[in-house]
């Protein structure tokens, strides 16, 4: 396992935000990096359309699973020419979401949400109430927010400078704290999308956060057997799983002083690779400075250990498993990122059939050992 070197360690002062509006009433937060003023004033000139709700939940009563319907997503910007993305900074006469000519990070509401931007509470499903809510749509309250880690047009998070790393670690933060306060929130969601593979629609390196009115279903079966697990054992289940990883050790990628990384036992996909806090630790904004000074320093290796796996950048998905907001969820759960990819060699992508697709039945094509070994050779 290789720990992080010392002198790749960051230190305060924490960066600092400042909170602005685009022409339709939408928020932008902007970041500094540490030692630096957050953007003080902007202006959004654009002449566009007011806000309004769009989309809409329907609760799928098979599986007791809440799905968004967002038919005004059809039309959001698809791939557009590095000229005309609306992640660049606004300069020459260009105008982009981002209303000014330099930014360090930027989070702000993302124009064609799949959630949101109403907020409310969703009808409380159950056996007797269940059936009224077929055919009775509820409005798909929410945030969906993008987060755009750099003005550079190119490059991805692997390239940021480790100061930028920690700002968009900050952000992660601050917005999860922020939207977990918010009205009807249930979960919150940072990730990042990479590559078209993937199904990017914007090359310019960015993120995104999901605020859910209801807890995802992943997150749910996992806090379900996180909050079983504690009831019986009297341990979070995620530090068992980081011990008993820790103690075999050929599935461990690197080990830092807060956080290690191992590919699981169980990994479904071919690139899998689980980074998790040494302490238990619902979400990101309950991490202290020191924990989020190495975080931005692990995760960055992380992504750039997948990039030196093949000749070619490696598209993937690095996803924050939060706990939903709960109180009994948050006693039990533990956060932790899943980076995964769909890549199992230098020219084939591993798609999801039949038996994934259809019955979540996931089937392997590499040993979670075989991948461990590859990404602690892909260190420096």
């Amino acid at each position: 396992m290789t720990p992080p070197a010392p002198a790749e360690r960051v230190t305060t002062p924490v960066p600092a935000h400042r909170t602005h509006h685009l022409a339709d009433g939408r928020e932008a937060v902007f970041f500094s990096d540490r030692g630096a003023a957050p953007v003080a004033r902007v202006s959004d000139p654009r002449p566009l359309d007011p806000r309004s709700g769009h989309g809409e939940v329907r609760f799928d009563r098979l599986t007791g699973e809440w799905v968004a319907v967002a038919a005004h997503r059809q039309t959001r910007t698809y791939l557009p020419p590095a000229d005309q993305c609306p992640l660049c900074p606004s300069a020459g006469g260009r105008e982009s979401e981002i209303p000014a000519e330099d930014f360090d990070v930027v989070v702000f509401e993302n124009r064609f949400p799949s959630l949101g931007p109403e907020l409310g509470e969703l009808p409380a499903p159950g056996p007797a109430a269940e059936r009224s809510l077929w055919g009775a749509p509820s409005p798909a309250y929410g945030r969906c927010e993008v987060v755009v880690f750099t003005p550079e047009h190119r490059g991805s998070f692997a390239s940021l400078p480790l100061e930028r790393a920690r700002t968009v670690v900050e952000a992660w933060a601050q917005r999860t704290e922020a939207l977990s306060a918010m009205a009807g929130i249930r979960h919150v969601f940072p990730f990042e999308n990479r590559g078209e593979q993937i199904g990017v629609t914007l090359h310019h390196p960015h993120g995104q956060i999901y605020a859910y009115p209801y807890p995802a279903p992943h997150a749910a079966r996992l806090a379900a057997r996180s909050r079983a697990h504690l009831q019986e054992t009297g341990r979070a289940l995620m530090g068992e799983v980081l011990a008993d990883e820790t103690a075999a050790g050929d599935r461990m990628v690197l080990a830092g002083e807060h956080f290690s990384a191992y590919v699981p036992y169980a990994a479904r996909w071919p690139l899998e690779v689980h980074l998790v806090p040494h302490r238990q630790v619902p979400d990101l904004a309950g991490l202290t400075g020191a924990e989020r000074d190495e975080l931005a320093v692990l995760h960055r290796d992380l992504v750039q250990r997948v990039d030196r796996l093949y000749t070619t950048p490696t598209p993937y998905i690095a996803a924050w498993h939060q706990t939903p907001v709960t109180a009994a969820d948050r006693e039990a759960g533990w956060l932790h990122l899943q980076l995964t990819s769909p890549r199992r060699s230098e020219d084939k992508l591993k798609f999801l059939a039949g038996s994934e697709a259809a019955m979540g039945a996931f089937v392997n094509d590499v040993p979670a050992e075989q991948t461990a070994a590859r990404l602690r050779e892909a260190a420096r």
